[in-house]
């Protein structure tokens, strides 16, 4: 569910520390505490593996979502993705001219913001959007700007979309 990878994005962005989600952040004045989970513990690279492969998606040059980066003014890290709706034959190509429209393709992406201290974890998904990069992508770009800049509306412009490769 978009849930399940909105968490699952957030204990990557939070290299492996979990919180339960909830609904309610307050009622009035009185907060509602997040539940911590037990965290999932891996070796410290293999967090950095997934955090840096994230990252070029969007920052890299060859990134799949590579465009939702221009004129950001914080970095952002993300996974897109395609959910096949029929079965193809395997030697037969996806011609989406040839479908009707409820047969294509679902489009993905699940990504956190900003990059150093992430705040924000998303996942999108839109019935029949073919690609994750041009139709999922930039809806949760729209997303992380609408809570991160209404939060810190002075974000550093230093820390914008120039691309680059982390090895």
């Amino acid at each position: 569910t978009p849930l399940q990878l909105a968490v699952s994005t957030a204990v990557i962005a939070n290299r492996g520390k979990r919180y339960e989600p909830r609904l309610l952040k307050a009622i009035g004045d009185q907060q509602i505490p997040v539940p911590e989970l037990p965290p999932i513990e891996l070796k410290q690279q293999h967090w950095d593996a997934v955090f840096h492969a994230m990252r070029n998606v969007v920052h890299g040059r060859r990134g799949t979502a590579s465009r939702i980066n221009r004129g950001a003014q914080y970095k952002m890290a993300g996974k897109t993705g395609t959910a096949q709706v029929i079965s193809i034959a395997q030697d037969a190509e996806y011609d989406e001219e040839q479908l009707k429209k409820r047969q294509w393709d679902h489009a993905l992406f699940m990504g956190f913001a900003p990059l150093d201290d992430p705040q924000i974890a998303v996942a999108v998904i839109v019935e029949n959007g073919q690609h994750g990069s041009s139709t999922a992508a930039p809806i949760a770009r729209k997303l992380f700007d609408e809570y991160l800049l209404r939060v810190d509306p002075n974000l550093s412009a230093s820390t914008n979309n120039q691309t680059e490769e982390i090895q």
